[in-house]
């Protein structure tokens, strides 16, 4: 009888070491050395979540991790993608990375104002992407950033840009100013895009959308040098001056050659952008010219842009500029 109490208690002891040593090893540091990341494809079961683990290095065994994480886990489910594993993650916390569906977050930016082509660019950059695109139509996307998991296609993510600004614009018309320049949505896409290149400033926005407003309904040029230089390079920067060859083409972008819009968009235009052409400024002005602080000055007349314009130059020359 002393001989078996003494045996079980040795057994218990050995299961009391056994679960404290699982204890340790479960919540203690793991082997990543560095930062790495780890797929765990769709459909993955536990089982070969912790082989793909194990092969990269961020467990130190699958069989163990297996078992520790039925014993240990919460029991819920583990969710596919791309995870970020801390250097010396411990195996509870790798885990829970994988049943909270904590994945790695990648993104394409697209700022306001940027041309298809520039869109293009930073799609084809973005690492963990596949396939290839076309540039997309300009004006069809809607500045953003846009988040995705390595395998995605390059097309599915131009495809919820694109999404995203169709949602956008239709929501925007719905709640337009009445008396407005623009009678269609691509309208408002294309006067969004001159007012998002002419100006940086959110204050001016609805301001330089009410000048080209005004100019619109009386049939006066927009003469706007962005959609001058758009088709000669497609949205990218010129580099130099404009020549005055270029501002005498007539190829359907060039507004001091001919009035009204411009055949298309000249880039992707934000939200901000959008609004402020749906909702202009109460302004009755026709003309703006730089103010030398980064923003504009505007004027109802032409006396008044002529003074200004004036005073522009007295900034620049005691610039240095010209």
């Amino acid at each position: 009888m002393r001989r078996l109490g003494w045996a079980g208690l040795a057994a218990a002891l050995v299961l009391l070491v056994g679960i404290v040593a699982g204890l340790r090893s479960w919540r203690g540091e793991g082997p990543a050395v560095r930062p790495m990341t780890v797929q765990i494809r769709e459909g993955s079961s536990l089982s070969a979540a912790a082989t793909r683990l194990e092969e990269a290095g961020a467990v130190r065994s699958a069989s163990r991790f297996r078992l520790l994480a039925r014993f240990l886990g919460s029991g819920e489910s583990i969710k596919a993608g791309e995870y970020a594993i801390p250097a010396k993650a411990s195996p509870s916390a790798i885990l829970s990375l994988l049943q909270e569906g904590k994945t790695l977050q990648r993104l394409v930016a697209v700022p306001e104002g940027y041309p298809s082509v520039l869109v293009h660019d930073a799609l084809m950059r973005a690492q963990g992407l596949e396939g290839t695109v076309p540039v997309p139509a300009e004006g069809s996307v809607l500045p953003d950033s846009y988040a995705f998991q390595r395998g995605d296609t390059r097309a599915e993510v131009v495809g919820r840009m694109q999404g995203a600004m169709r949602i956008y614009l239709a929501a925007a018309w719905k709640k337009r100013k009445s008396g407005i320049a623009v009678t269609t949505p691509a309208q408002a896409v294309i006067l969004a895009s001159v007012v998002e290149k002419e100006t940086g400033k959110a204050s001016e926005r609805r301001t330089v959308a009410a000048v080209y407003g005004n100019r619109l309904r009386i049939g006066m040029p927009l003469q706007a040098d962005p959609t001058v230089i758009y088709p000669i390079t497609c949205g990218r920067p010129l580099g130099r001056r404009i020549l005055r060859s270029e501002l005498n083409a007539r190829n359907g972008y060039n507004t001091y050659a001919s009035p009204g819009l411009p055949v298309g968009p000249i880039a992707n235009p934000g939200r901000a952008s959008i609004d402020a052409v749906l909702d202009p400024a109460p302004s009755k002005a026709l003309y703006f010219v730089a103010d030398g602080t980064g923003g504009h000055v505007f004027a109802d007349t032409l006396a008044e842009h002529n003074a200004n314009v004036r005073k522009w130059y007295a900034i620049r020359r005691a610039r240095g500029e010209m």
